[in-house]
């Protein structure tokens, strides 16, 4: 009997001791070509994200007084002309500040599961590469991600200025020049990861989701039919309330496509059958890894017209290529817009969605819509 409980607790001790030592192991991973498989082991490693410094006291005050969406607003003044000028040294107190954010959140364990993600190939296809200027540009669907590939183009050497390029070659990576990080051997992978300049943008995650159900399936500009009429149809089968109201020929209604991203994990056999084509409504954590990966500047497509000359002067590029014309108040927040598309999905559905994307407010200082889930 003594010897049996000599064992339990040899095992207890072995088990404390095996959970403590995960907490300083950061392992990689890299997953088949196939989203959702099975993790494979990577042969590099690499820290994640770095705590950052954080900024003067009165800054982190004043984000706290805006109105919504938070650390986007900042230093953001409404006029005719759009936003007021900032100097681009005031603006880095604001990117330094997103950091700071982020960090925070990758380590608070309750939402772990939403903002943390093996780094798989599925991450490092979405990552392009600038060899020439030491530049990672991740890419996250639906916050005007083709005039950051153009610019990258551009430095590659592809052609000389971003007006130059046809719309069908951005998106066409046989023939536009732009490598992806996955394409790389692992040491390579690991080299850039640590020491080339990385960006990537976000947007308000609700009204993103807006942009991708318009632009994939209701005007669908680009000619990809395979969103109306393989994807539509599959969503409506499974999701449309109504069974007498099951007309696919009268395309996918957005409670229908809410339901879908809500419906967690029941969803997950559709994305497998629907492939990469999900990737304009992942979160970002799903695309970039960004608990995971280090990078110097997030953008916020809110507040583009100073992201944008910030992220070319902090990359090193600003003399070299200029970021596209920025219509006046395109990038704006629109609570109106998204009341409208809300309006009538019960208020489930939405707390649904809201849980599958909590993980991209939180980390990127974006409100919870109290608006649409109370």
């Amino acid at each position: 009997m003594r010897r049996h409980w000599l064992l339990v607790g040899a095992c207890g001790w072995v088990l404390l001791v095996l959970v403590f030592a995960s907490k300083f192991i950061n392992f990689g991973f890299r997953m088949p070509d196939d989203y959702g498989g099975r993790p494979e082991m990577l042969n590099w490693t690499f820290s994640p994200i770095k705590t950052v410094k954080a900024p003067p006291e009165q800054l982190v005050q004043k984000a706290a007084s805006q109105p919504s969406p938070a650390v986007t607003q900042l230093f953001s003044v409404q006029s005719s002309g759009g936003l007021a000028e900032v100097e681009l040294s005031d603006w880095h107190s604001v990117t330094v500040q997103r950091l700071q954010l982020l960090s925070s959140v990758c380590r608070n364990s309750s939402l772990w599961n939403l903002t943390h993600t093996p780094l798989r190939k599925f991450v490092l296809d979405r990552i392009f590469v600038c060899d020439k200027y030491k530049i990672l540009f991740c890419q996250t669907p639906k916050v005007g991600n083709t005039q950051w590939k153009k610019v990258l183009i551009v430095l590659n050497g592809k052609f000389s200025k971003v007006e130059d390029i046809p719309e069908n070659v951005v998106h066409d990576h046989e023939r536009n020049g732009l490598p992806r990080l996955s394409s790389m051997s692992d040491a390579e992978i690991t080299e850039r990861l640590h020491t080339y300049f990385k960006f990537f943008i976000v947007r308000d995650p609700f009204e993103r989701l807006i942009s991708a159900f318009k632009d994939k399936f209701v005007k669908n500009p680009r000619f990809e039919p395979w969103y109306k009429h393989n994807i539509a149809p599959a969503i409506i089968r499974k999701y449309r309330k109504s069974h007498q109201d099951t007309d696919e020929s009268a395309g996918l209604h957005f409670e229908d496509f809410v339901r879908y991203l809500g419906d967690e994990p029941g969803r997950q056999h559709l994305d497998r059958q629907f492939g990469n084509h999900i990737i304009h409504w992942l979160t970002y954590t799903e695309l970039c890894a960004p608990c995971d990966v280090s990078y110097n500047v997030v953008g916020h497509h809110e507040t583009l017209e100073l992201d944008a000359p910030y992220i070319l002067k902090a990359a090193g590029i600003a003399d070299l290529v200029s970021y596209p014309t920025i219509p006046p108040g395109i990038t704006r927040y629109n609570q109106t817009k998204v009341e409208h598309y809300f309006s009538g999905i019960s208020k489930r559905d939405i707390r649904r969605l809201y849980a599958r994307y909590q993980g991209d407010f939180s980390l990127f200082g974006y409100h919870r819509p109290d608006f649409l889930l109370d």
